[in-house]
């Protein structure tokens, strides 16, 4: 990806428009940012996701059947509204991570890019061999707080189908692995705070899958589980949990 957007450049510096974009200040800036950030391009992958999924939704319905999501432990859930706040931060969250990669560290972006994109490419072949869905939502919901109105909304959007693994858990998952890390971060100034935060927002985000009856327990183990896989195929194993701590033992071991 990054040798084939330098030859475009290299394509583009030696050919007549630079005289032209010149005299054009805006669309000079325009054009240095493009390149300056080129390897930003790589989510331009992320449009076979919606297109795909939104393929899905329209083959994947009530009347052509699915398997049912669903487990004790749902039932033992209770539905919470307020929990469509953090539902809906995953947007900002993963987004403001992305960005703040970008711009960051070049490395880091692919990283967590390709670490995103395997497991939502991985999440739609599932669907695809495996069509399924969920039966947990609430058959009633009042009008009488702000919450529910956005629950409402958002249940008329997005139907019950292609839930497994849970892409709201996963890519949380994956962005606060990325988060923590990254080096950049690590020495920022408030980059302590920014990991607690990400930590804290992830463990919402996953919680409110359950809560708002968006997803099955399975779905959010599925989700656990296929981040675990993709990891070792951008970071590597051992596993993220352990495996910087073993590092670190390794070094002082050689060290003594």
């Amino acid at each position: 990806m990054e040798r084939f957007w330098e030859n475009l450049y290299r394509k583009y510096r030696n050919s007549k428009w630079p005289g032209i974009v010149e005299k054009h200040p805006k669309l000079h800036r325009l054009m240095s940012l493009f390149y300056r950030y080129r390897y930003a391009n790589v989510l331009w992958i992320g449009i076979i996701y919606p297109v795909w999924f939104a393929s899905l939704e329209s083959r994947v319905t009530v009347s052509t059947g699915y398997h049912i999501m669903h487990t004790y432990l749902d039932d033992r859930i209770p539905f919470c509204e307020i929990f469509i706040v953090p539902y809906f931060l995953w947007f900002i969250y993963i987004f403001a991570g992305l960005l703040y990669f970008m711009f960051v560290n070049k490395e880091d972006f692919y990283k967590v890019s390709l670490f995103l994109f395997i497991g939502m490419v991985a999440s739609l072949i599932i669907c695809e061999i495996y069509p399924n869905g969920t039966d947990l939502r609430p058959a009633y919901l009042s009008d009488k707080n702000i919450f529910l109105l956005m629950v409402k909304s958002l249940y008329r959007v997005d139907t019950p189908t292609n839930v497994f693994p849970s892409i709201h858990a996963y890519n949380s998952l994956c962005m606060h692995i990325a988060l923590m890390k990254s080096k950049d971060l690590r020495r920022a100034k408030y980059g302590r705070a920014v990991r607690w935060f990400s930590g804290f927002l992830c463990i919402f985000i996953c919680i409110a899958t359950l809560v708002l009856k968006q997803h099955s327990v399975l779905d959010v183990g599925g989700a656990l589980l296929l981040s675990f896989i993709t990891y070792g195929f951008v970071y590597g194993y051992p596993s993220f949990i352990l495996g910087e701590y073993w590092e670190e033992k390794s070094r002082n071991r050689e060290r003594v």
